[in-house]
């Protein structure tokens, strides 16, 4: 059994499902939970491998070192957060002070960022409480400011794709990995049912200093809301998990992450 954050779920599956295929006696059971509940299960030793947005902490660190558990924190992949919007919201420009704005609650209407906006309330939503998106969310765009009570958590991923696809004034804050439409051999078109926003980091955001979320953008540090992914391993007997976990990190496994429009 390994725990992966929800939000990474695609890439996982695939990387299970090639590595079963290369290894047919591996058997990988997948849990796609919180972020939260990825490392705790980690922690208590209910499984050897947990795969999240980050790396473990002191304390959690101290906690494996006093039983005798030194485990490994490897990099896999480096990811970002797309910002998405309905397809039939013209604006599709927005700065990271304008999204620190929503996620506090300073701005609530459309026509305060996009003063032509016909629509009305923002309605943003997220995938879990407790998930990575909304950590990074707190942590690096918020600088630990509390979030609005008005932003709504859904439970997955998929959920907040569904939602922002009917919904006219919601934006939605998903994993990259998530939009890759896995048609296009290039891996430069994102999901035909939603928008995707370009994300400037400067003070306006204009079609010059703004980026969507694809491969070169993330690698290059043009795109603003980057974060890595970590495998967290703790497996003294160099079993199975250790097995997965190099796979992820050899030439085939990098391919995967590669292919699914995140940065290996």
């Amino acid at each position: 059994a390994i725990a992966a954050d929800e939000s990474f779920q695609p890439i996982v599956q695939e990387e299970v499902d090639v590595f079963e295929g290369v290894f047919p006696l591996a058997g990988i059971v997948p849990r796609y939970v919180t972020e939260v509940e990825a490392v705790n299960l980690l922690l208590k030793d209910s499984l050897r491998l947990a795969i999240t947005s980050r790396r473990l902490t002191p304390e959690e660190m101290n906690s494996f070192n006093s039983r005798k558990f030194f485990p490994q924190e490897i990099k896999i992949a480096t990811d970002g957060l797309a910002l998405i919007t309905n397809k039939d919201n013209p604006d599709t420009l927005i700065t990271v002070n304008d999204i620190r704005d929503i996620l506090t609650g300073k701005t609530t209407q459309w026509r305060e960022i996009y003063p032509a906006s016909q629509l009305k309330d923002i309605r943003l939503v997220f995938d879990n409480k407790n998930s990575s998106t909304v950590r990074f969310a707190v942590d690096s765009i918020c600088k630990g400011a509390p979030l609005s009570d008005q932003i709504k958590a859904l439970k997955t991923n998929r959920e907040v794709i569904d939602f922002v696809s009917k919904t006219p004034d919601a934006i939605g804050i998903i994993g990259v990995n998530w939009l890759s439409d896995r048609n296009d051999s290039t891996g430069l078109s994102f999901s035909k049912e939603v928008r995707v926003m370009s994300v400037s980091a400067a003070d306006k955001a204009t079609p010059e200093n703004s980026f969507k979320p694809y491969q070169a953008y993330l690698f290059y540090g043009d795109y603003p809301l980057t974060r890595s992914i970590y495998v967290l391993l703790n497996d003294p007997r160099s079993a199975l998990p250790w097995g997965f976990a190099s796979f992820l990190a050899s030439d085939r496994g990098q391919r995967i992450i590669l292919k699914s429009g995140l940065v290996p």
